[in-house]
């Protein structure tokens, strides 16, 4: 018997980053957990790496395979739909998240059933999959590790590859122990908090969901044009579950996960499982095309999901985002996401790759941007570890520029009175000559007058208050020199006198 129907929390409402990175930053238990966890996950990423002779030539295989598919996309979309029709299985195409969900509800309705098992999927988050669901008197089974503790804790992903990062064992036993009776076999009652003892009473408790389930819901890492296959690559062996025993499986799939070929699939089988999770190769690798009598599912569904994607392909320089293939790389690596963790971002994307994908998807210009969104470009320190540890080379430092001008053009780029006060006094400086000539006339008198003989630094601004005491708490301002240089070309006629 299915427990009551509950719908899942979402991003939606959720303040603007420097709103929700505030209060992140306020919980210090939190953020020591995430670091930990993205400082063990860098260092295993950086070991397997160096393994590799040619992972530079790897990567830009990687990033040329993707960029071909964007620029052919509509062939290669084509081909995989007759690949996918010719194999047995039937292709749906979704202009937005309600195209997508109503499919699914429409299968399930079909099928007759009140629950579904998920393989985890970012792009079934993406639409709000779960909650199109409930609403229908379905429930959706989470059945990863991570996004099944997130669901049973009524919470929200925080991270593209584990989404309970945020959460430590003792958080995740009590979890268990409080919901687990809830919706299904409840925890052993002297359950402890050994990742081991955990495993086990998530194990025997969604056993019994994937017996039972008629319907599975998956995402795809990667979908072969020539073939029709879909490829999963997961660790626990959910997956294979949620892809076998089901007598019907629904596949969503965003429209940039293609693969031309096989020959293609074998070289980002190496740079998914080394940038993501630090191992040669994934424990659990599913592939399947079409349907096969007697062997796994009956039917085989694949959405084909557009949802934003078509105008990110239209931008020249943003569209760079969709060769994203969701391993986690550049959050591990980024200090923003280090110390906000990844609910701060308000999107199922974190981290730097969402805060270029989610204002494009999401569209950033306009009157009906919300500040939520148009705050993402700005979620960044431009530091550009991102792009170098991006086993696809998007430059998301180029993006955010990108994307930052667009906000400001828009009118929702953020505001600052000092900042615009400061820029104002600038512009009015910078406009004649005879300003800057004042200004700097100015200065050297100042220095000229300083305690310490005009020598070294000046003391003064690490004593002020106010935002600009602040800034030079930990640094210090050159002393300008007494002579500007304007001055002294008039004095030496361009030096000629020495």
């Amino acid at each position: 018997m299915t427990p009551p129907v509950r719908r899942e929390p979402t991003f939606v409402g959720w303040p603007p980053f420097p709103e929700a990175a505030h209060e992140e930053l306020a919980n210090g238990t939190r953020r020591a957990t995430v670091r930990r966890a993205v400082h063990t996950a860098r260092a295993a990423r950086e070991a397997a790496v160096e393994e590799l002779a040619d992972w530079e030539a790897l990567r830009r295989a990687g990033e040329a395979i993707k960029d071909d598919v964007l620029a052919r996309l509509p062939d290669h979309l084509e081909r995989l739909e007759a690949s996918v029709r010719a194999a047995g299985g039937t292709v749906h195409w979704a202009r937005d998240a309600a195209e997508a969900n109503a499919i699914v509800v429409g299968i399930a309705r079909a099928e007759g059933v009140d629950e579904v098992v998920k393989v985890k999927s970012t792009t079934t988050e993406e639409i709000g999959l779960n909650n199109a669901l409930a609403d229908a008197g379905i429930h959706a089974w989470e059945t990863d590790l991570a996004q099944f503790v997130v669901q049973l804790g009524d919470d929200l992903p925080s991270h593209l590859v584990a989404p309970a990062i945020h959460r430590d064992r003792a958080e995740i036993r009590e979890i268990f122990l409080r919901e687990m009776g809830r919706v299904g076999r409840a925890a052993p009652r002297d359950l402890g908090d050994e990742p081991a003892a955990l495993v086990a009473a998530a194990r025997l408790h969604l056993r019994e969901k994937f017996l039972r389930a008629r319907v599975a819901v998956s995402g795809g890492n990667f979908a072969i044009a020539d073939t029709g296959t879909v490829c999963v690559v997961e660790s626990e062996g959910n997956g294979r579950m949620c892809l076998t025993l089901p007598e019907t499986l629904i596949t969503v799939l965003g429209v940039e996960k293609l693969l031309p070929t096989w020959g293609d699939l074998e070289v980002f089988l190496q740079l998914l499982p080394r940038s993501s999770i630090g191992e040669r190769m994934n424990p659990c690798t599913s592939m399947w095309t079409g349907v096969t009598p007697g062997d796994g599912p009956r039917e085989f569904h694949l959405i084909l999901l557009d949802n934003g994607r078509s105008d990110v392909l239209s931008d020249p320089v943003g569209r760079q985002a969709l060769r994203c293939i969701r391993c986690s790389a550049c959050l591990n690596v980024c200090p923003v996401y280090e110390r906000t963790g990844g609910h701060a971002y308000g999107s199922v994307y974190p981290g730097p790759i969402g805060a270029i994908l989610t204002p494009q998807l999401r569209g950033i210009a306009g009157h009906s941007v919300d500040a939520q969104t148009a705050s993402l470009p700005f979620a960044s320190s431009l530091c550009g570890a991102c792009f170098d540890a991006c086993p696809v080379r998007i430059d998301i430092p180029e993006v955010l520029v990108h994307l930052r001008a667009q906000a400001v053009d828009g009118g929702h780029g953020p505001r600052d009175r000092a900042e615009e006060a400061g820029m104002k006094a600038l512009r009015w400086t910078f406009e004649k000559p005879w300003r800057i000539g004042l200004g700097q006339h100015v200065a050297g008198l100042g220095a000229r007058l300083a305690k310490d003989g005009v020598v070294g630094r000046i003391p003064l601004p690490g004593r002020l208050t106010g935002p600009l005491g602040a800034w030079f708490v930990d640094r210090d301002a050159p002393a300008p020199p007494p002579e500007s240089f304007r001055t002294w070309f008039k004095r030496t006629d361009g030096g000629l006198e020495e």
